[in-house]
């Protein structure tokens, strides 16, 4: 097979697109995070935290997701294991930290909420791909998107509510009693379910656009 010529848009592709998204990691993290060195939003935007805590529950939701949508539920749940396995290590481990002087200390590993990110990622792409069933008409994946994202949204939400360690929960509720726009209960719904409503509409786009490529798994 003969090797294909070297082109500018490789130089977009390889160095390009990978320089953009490191700087917009490194922008979020610094500029925009409620907890970054320079939080430009504010301590307590409730953009920043949707385009930080939000964004990154869209990147290991959205894998999987996309996989189930263009192969199959079983790639979409081996897919969600591991971004999910990934974040819950990640998540536990975080607030372990924050929490590592109190008395008695939290084990967030054992902690059903932070568990459930595990548990939604795959769910998340195993029922995205069941409901799709390899179709490529946008209707059937915006449908199993958005079914697939609403339903492991909710589940989270539940599991946020009530069963998570005393802190988390305390603040969870804060959350949903915060009154900030307008009613209670607002605040909660737009953190919680905003970025999954999303996802359920951007992932099923890009999907499709990627069948108009061909970029997409070999089916047999």
């Amino acid at each position: 097979m003969e090797t294909q010529k070297f082109k500018l848009a490789d130089i977009f592709n390889g160095v390009v697109i990978p320089i953009i998204l490191v700087l917009l990691i490194f922008f979020l993290a610094i500029y925009v995070n409620v907890s970054g060195t320079h939080h430009i939003l504010g301590a307590n935007n409730t953009i920043a935290v949707i385009l930080t805590s939000g964004f990154a529950q869209m990147i290991v939701l959205g894998i999987p997701l996309v996989l189930g949508l263009l192969w199959n539920k079983w790639a979409g749940g081996a897919a969600g294991f591991i971004m999910g396995g990934l974040y819950y290590v990640a998540s536990a481990g975080l607030y372990n930290g924050y929490y590592a002087g109190s008395n008695p200390p939290y084990n967030f590993f054992g902690d059903m909420s932070m568990l459930g990110y595990l548990v939604n990622a795959i769910v998340i792409g195993y029922m995205a791909g069941a409901l799709n069933g390899g179709s490529s008409n946008f209707k059937r994946m915006l449908g199993a998107g958005m079914t697939a994202a609403v339903i492991t949204a909710t589940i989270q939400a539940y599991l946020n509510y009530t069963v998570s360690l005393s802190p988390a929960q305390t603040m969870n509720h804060g959350l949903w009693a915060n009154t900030s726009l307008g009613f209670a209960g607002v605040y909660g719904f737009v953190l919680q379910f905003i970025p999954s409503i999303a996802l359920g509409v951007i992932v099923p786009i890009l999907a499709k656009v990627m069948t108009w490529y061909g970029i997409q798994p070999m089916k047999h």
